[in-house]
């Protein structure tokens, strides 16, 4: 009998007690999912973060969006980088991340560029397939970039196809027509990351002191400075070492011509005015003719 008390203590000895749960990323429902995207390579503070994104997401949502990024090549630090400031990409349904990463890869971003290209820009992945097709028309079509090119333009500057086309389109044109700059030296000095009203500014500032000229039949009779230059170099050291001239300078210089901008719209605005009030006049009196 003694025996049986003590074999049966020992057995209700081995059941052990249940743990108190670890404080942080549990309580119940969480769990799960912390384990699963620390067994994606997330550390528990990085998952922590992700799941305080969206709390509301369904886990397996979360979970492919996340894959989805790591599938690229992503490190977890980038991916979850890349979530936090695009939070909207955990609520895309998986097979439209999968096809737009498909995509930039036919574009000819892989690898390194591809990576770097969606943490620059994550709105490659919520783009409307329309608005990029137009944008990559319009850079082999028209502005004529190789395919090489445009795989470096969109590897470098990938917010080029977030742009309107019209206006993408005229950002390339001054460059080619008003500056006298080839593809290839656009492509070199990363064109597309200066917006084009600075650029316009940097282009006339040089013009007007006599330091750039538009080449014709590609001669000039000055040496213009590379586009790299004007481009990359901070203002700072654009204004002396290109322009030769001070900050206050350039400053009066903007306002002077956003001046000019505006007065030009305004006759343009009273020139289409007076050809509408003229071509009034001229169905009226047409109008008169016929009736007698």
């Amino acid at each position: 009998m003694a025996g049986r008390l003590l074999s049966g203590c020992g057995r209700a000895a081995a059941v052990p007690r249940a743990l108190p749960a670890a404080p942080g990323l549990c309580p119940r429902r969480g769990c799960g999912e912390a384990a699963a995207l620390r067994a994606m390579g997330f550390s528990e503070e990085q998952a922590r973060r992700l799941l305080g994104l969206q709390p509301r997401l369904g886990p397996q949502r979360r979970e492919a969006a996340a894959a989805q990024l790591l599938l690229l090549g992503l490190s977890a630090e980038a991916a979850l980088g890349l979530l936090e400031r695009s939070p909207r990409l955990l609520r895309m349904p998986t097979e439209q991340l999968q096809e737009r990463a498909g995509e930039l890869r036919r574009l000819g971003l892989d690898g390194g560029q591809l990576q770097r290209a969606v943490s620059r820009c994550p709105q490659l992945f919520t783009l409307p397939r329309r608005r990029m097709a137009a944008a990559v028309r319009l850079l082999r079509e028209r502005c004529l970039f190789t395919a090489e090119q445009l795989r470096e333009v969109l590897g470098t500057c990938p917010a080029v196809l977030l742009e309107e086309p019209r206006l993408l389109h005229h950002h390339f044109q001054y460059a080619y027509f008003r500056m006298g700059v080839q593809q290839k030296e656009m492509v070199k000095a990363r064109l597309f990351r200066m917006p084009f009203a600075e650029l316009r500014n940097r282009h006339i500032f040089l013009e007007r002191r006599g330091l750039y000229q538009t080449p014709h039949k590609g001669q000039t009779q000055t040496s213009n400075p590379k586009l790299k230059d004007i481009l990359q170099l901070p203002e700072k050291d654009f204004l002396a070492s290109l322009a030769h001239s001070t900050p206050e300078e350039y400053e009066v210089f903007k306002k002077l011509l956003a001046r000019e901008e505006k007065e030009e719209e305004g006759e343009e605005e009273d020139r289409d005015v007076l050809y509408a009030e003229e071509d009034e006049d001229v169905d009226s009196k047409g109008s008169k003719r016929a009736q007698e």
